[in-house]
């Protein structure tokens, strides 16, 4: 965007030239070249469109950006609720898991100190602990997909905008 109002920038520049010099010899009692004075009318003309034309496009590149942010919000936000959800179904798996753990690791200690080494304690807390292990990698990946789906919407947003130009 910066190269376009550059450009016109410089385009109001060259079309207030021509404008000074188009009065300046209107108003000398010089003789000028009437095809002279008719060709620099001509391009005044000529810049007067192109910047015109740039102008709409500028709008219209500024109501699409617009447009598409609206519409990556909603996307965005949809996925939200969904994603927190699960990412609370997960974190109450991993506390269910964490307190069946503690409780076989209690019960397992208590076999110890009998000196009773139950082989089934000792499964159990096993298990235990290898739910707690996938809870706990649920629970990662829950998180991290709600952390993606927040932030494709805007990654996407980014990548189609020109070089250079910021929001």
């Amino acid at each position: 965007m910066s190269d376009i109002e550059e450009l016109q920038s410089r385009i109001m520049t060259a079309m207030d030239r021509i404008g000074q010099g188009v009065e300046a010899l209107s108003s000398q009692p010089v003789a000028v070249d009437s095809s002279e004075l008719d060709a620099l009318r001509t391009a005044l003309d000529e810049e007067k469109i192109v910047t015109a034309q740039l102008e709409e496009r500028i709008k219209k590149l500024k109501a699409a950006h617009a447009a598409e942010l609206e519409a990556a919000k909603p996307a965005a936000d949809s996925a939200g609720p969904d994603r927190l959800a699960a990412l609370d179904s997960e974190l109450q798996r991993l506390r269910k898991a964490n307190d069946q753990l503690r409780a076989s690791n209690a019960a397992l200690r208590e076999a110890n100190e009998a000196g009773v080494g139950e082989p089934h304690l000792i499964n159990s807390a096993m298990l235990a602990e290898l739910e707690s292990l996938r809870a706990t990698r649920a629970t990662d990946m829950a998180e991290a997909s709600a952390i993606m789906d927040q932030l494709l919407p805007l990654l996407d947003n980014a990548r189609d905008l020109p070089a250079g130009e910021d929001t």
